[in-house]
């Protein structure tokens, strides 16, 4: 019996050394964030918490989504598998639903010893792929409605494209931080770290910001962190020259709400109050953010916990006559990517091309576990420790019926109807034309170019049928 007892013994503390050899990983989620923040060059933006985590870790200057809308972008990242025609379409994609026996990534980390919580907004179905998390994924309920006396009610929860009645898209909040859901989504992650410290298991903790996603609701501090004579409309809201029909939508998901025109321009006041409530509340996400890692830091966890933070896709605010996401112009398909992992040097910025589906494999290397077969995406590890290397040469992602394509000098986007095939596409020069304001496909002298990305387009995007095949890499 007391060989026993002392086998069991042995076993738990070489499980304990185990578990703590592992690294943490506090992955943070933000809803709707594009790369307008300080660390990203963006000064007119307030956001010192996240230009910290920054200044410790890796910018990822050119890092794009899969498709920019939340629920798909989130699915496609979690399994670290391409959006096709019919897989990953919309808000409402559900990974465990669209790819069923797909080992997501916190499936993953959980099967792997790791102990998994979801706060906030993770997977856009807070119950898909829930058998993934140790604990029941968690999401700000009601309580975050303000008491009788008329003030304006925060928002508890993200109401995407979803035809709900809405309100107006912006609001000044006269409640504290605490009672707005991302104030709770904060507090109720600080609470898990405080718990988690002492588990004697590595953790990956998810916390899901909801904001800067609309309703553009926040305290008034952060509002007037932007006068209102600093904010100005993009000088390229216009459609791009020569661009087709297809690229250009009517921002359905702004139009839903009152006070909203239903078609044509917007007036050039809501278009400011609309960019500099965005602005606004990037600012409060950005203070909610920058309590979380106070409190990693007091709990002396951030010695060995990697932090990754990300925007689910980026945002249009007016560029093109575009607002929200859903195209496949680079304001919606580049988002915010920072990582920070104990005993790499901080400071450091990549222009590598890196795609959402990179994240999972970066993770599994990272903590020290294997990667799923399925896996289309590659790890960026390498780029962690040299962010001049030689990397991928392309990112690929779609939206509805367009696939685009960004290389290092250009954006190629393909249109397709189900019946008549290819219909329209679009081509920019990033060197001359960063803002993707014409369009140059089209152009006799770039008809070899077109031809070259059309080929590499159609035989990297994702296909409906390609979950039984070996997992893609590229150069």
């Amino acid at each position: 019996m007391k060989a026993v007892v002392a086998l069991l013994t042995l076993l738990t503390l070489h499980c304990g050394h185990s578990f703590a050899a592992k690294p943490n990983i506090l992955f943070i989620a933000v809803d709707d964030l594009r790369p307008q923040l300080g660390c990203y060059g963006v000064t007119q933006v307030k956001s010192p918490h996240m230009d910290r985590l920054a200044s410790q870790g890796m910018v990822f200057n050119r890092s794009y989504c899969m498709v920019p809308t939340c629920g798909a972008s989130r699915a496609s990242l979690m399994t670290s598998i391409r959006p096709s025609p019919r897989r990953f379409v919309t808000h409402l994609a559900s990974a465990e639903k669209e790819t069923p026996g797909i080992i997501t990534l916190n499936t993953h980390l959980k099967q792997n010893g790791y102990y998994t919580i979801s706060n906030g907004k993770v997977f856009h179905h807070p119950e898909d792929n829930a058998i993934g998390w140790s604990e029941p994924p968690w999401r700000p309920g009601s309580s975050t409605a303000p008491k009788k006396g008329g003030k304006k009610k925060a928002e508890s929860k993200n109401k995407d494209e979803d035809g709900k009645k809405r309100g107006r898209p912006f609001a000044v909040s006269e409640l504290a931080d605490d009672e707005h859901a991302d104030g709770q989504v904060a507090l109720k992650t600080i609470a898990d770290l405080r718990r988690l410290k002492d588990k004697g298991q590595p953790f990956f903790l998810a916390a899901g910001f909801f904001k800067p996603h609309l309703p553009f609701i926040c305290p008034e501090k952060y509002w007037n962190l932007y006068p209102p004579e600093t904010i100005k409309v993009p000088a390229n809201d216009h459609p791009p020259k020569d661009a087709p029909a297809e690229a250009i939508h009517n921002s359905g998901e702004l139009r839903a709400y009152s006070g909203v025109p239903k078609t044509g321009p917007l007036p050039g006041e809501l278009a400011r109050n609309l960019i500099r409530g965005y602005h606004a509340c990037v600012s409060f996400v950005d203070a909610q953010v920058g309590r979380v890692l106070d409190e990693l830091d007091r709990l002396d966890l951030a010695k060995n916990t990697i932090v990754i933070l990300w925007g689910d896709h980026g945002w249009n605010l007016g560029e093109h006559t575009l607002w929200c996401k859903h195209c496949c112009f680079e304001t919606s398909m580049r988002a915010p990517l920072i990582v920070r992992v104990p005993g790499l040097k901080g400071g450091l910025k990549t222009d590598a091309l890196t795609e959402f589906i990179d994240i999972y494999p970066t993770l599994c290397e990272l903590a020290g576990v294997p990667v799923p077969s399925h896996v289309q995406g590659r790890s960026f590890v390498p780029l962690l420790k040299n962010p001049s290397l030689p990397w991928k040469e392309q990112a690929i992602g779609r939206f509805g019926n367009g696939d685009t394509i960004r290389t290092d000098q250009f954006r190629f986007s393909e249109y397709t109807d189900k019946q008549r095939g290819p219909i329209a596409r679009m081509l920019y020069d990033h060197r001359v034309d960063p803002g993707e304001n014409v369009n140059i496909s089209e152009r006799p002298a770039n008809a070899k170019i077109a031809a070259s990305l059309t080929e590499r387009l159609r035989a990297g995007k994702g296909k409906d049928n390609d979950l039984s095949k070996p997992a893609r890499t590229q150069p």
